[in-house]
């Protein structure tokens, strides 16, 4: 009974951390779809955004599977925490600044349709490389990440935007989670373990060093940011 228990808070925990990232890194893939889509009739939007939206979500399982497949090879695990640690970073480091997005409205459903999916891939690696991060390749998790993405891309600009802005602490949590799974990541990379016994013997250590390490670098992000537009 206590098994089953701290299973089922384990999996609660990780349902947050997918969550809490998707978004966290889902508010940019809204607004995408919402500019590729806006040059068309009212009743053609719709069908591009849906259309776009399920090409996405079709898309995202592949690139998942693909990063799953991918971390088999040698250090490559290492490699995606190391990638985990800077797309926190720069979550924390750059809350508040705008991010340019510029994407080209289509006038046609199909050509709209296109740039969502093409502008989705390019901008979704980070949320799936999060999302296969926490959930340590559990593929039950995984699908239940790809799918709450999809109202959090559909409706989520505006929604996201709002909760983010109330409650900024999240894109600190956002970080600090991130940074969490890359130790994780980087704990089950057997053939760094072979080299690094922190990695083996204390995966708890190793993960709160690179959680720290990416909320001090999102921090010194920022202040270097902030110096920056003083000077300017």
């Amino acid at each position: 009974m206590e098994g089953l228990e701290s299973t089922f808070i384990f999996d609660i925990t990780m349902i947050l951390q997918v969550v809490l990232i998707d978004l966290a890194l889902g508010g940019d893939n809204s607004i995408v779809i919402g500019m590729a889509a806006k040059n068309l009739p009212k009743h053609l939007q719709k069908r591009a955004i849906l259309y776009g939206t399920a090409g996405a979500i079709c898309l995202r399982f592949i690139m998942a599977f693909i990063v799953s497949w991918l971390f088999q090879i040698p250090f490559l695990k290492t490699v995606g925490a190391i990638l985990l640690v800077l797309i926190g970073i720069k979550l924390i480091g750059a809350d508040d600044q705008e991010e340019d997005v510029h994407v080209e409205a289509k006038d046609s459903l199909w050509a709209a349709v296109r740039t969502i999916i093409m502008a989705d891939a390019l901008m979704s690696l980070d949320n799936v490389l999060g999302i296969v991060g926490v959930t340590n390749n559990h593929w039950g998790l995984l699908m239940f990440g790809m799918f709450i993405s999809v109202p959090i891309i559909v409706f989520g600009s505006t929604i996201v935007v709002k909760v983010m802005n109330r409650f900024p602490i999240l894109i600190y949590i956002g970080g600090a989670i991130l940074g969490w799974a890359s130790g994780g990541m980087m704990a089950t990379d057997h053939y760094l373990a072979q080299y690094v016994s922190l990695a083996a013997e204390n995966p708890t250590e190793l993960k709160v060093i690179l959680l720290v390490i990416t909320i001090a670098g999102g921090f010194l992000w920022k202040h270097i940011h902030k110096n920056k537009e003083v000077v300017a």
